[in-house]
């Protein structure tokens, strides 16, 4: 064998590795990439980087419109008990002196509205 043909080879037996660990590391960083963008519910691109989103149907679209107004109600729910929550620290957290004379306060009106 020609001496620089057997070097040339000898450099392509030395870079041949490095060069599958780069695109092997390419590959699987774009798998990793596009696992995490799916897990955490981001749109696709297709090769133009134009967002690929999934076609919606009535199901979809009903079922859309069910958990809206379910988050509607359970934000009005958490709203009250926020409300209600503020109201019992204020009580717990109240002097007691004042707090009797409050409820003392709130009696006689109620009795006199009576």
């Amino acid at each position: 064998m020609d001496p620089e043909m057997a070097q040339a080879f000898d450099f392509l037996l030395r870079i041949l590795p490095m060069v599958v660990i780069i695109v092997g590391l390419s590959i699987g960083g774009s798998l990793l990439h596009t696992w995490l963008k799916i897990k955490n519910g981001y749109p696709l691109q297709n090769a133009w980087g134009m967002a690929i989103h999934p076609k919606k149907d009535e199901e979809t679209v009903e079922r859309i419109r069910l958990l809206t107004t379910e988050n509607a109600q359970l934000r009005a729910e958490l709203g009250s008990v926020k409300d209600r929550l503020e109201t019992v620290e204020r009580i717990v957290t109240d002097q007691p002196l004042r707090l009797a004379a409050e409820i003392d306060q709130l009696k006689i009106g109620k009795g006199g509205n009576a």
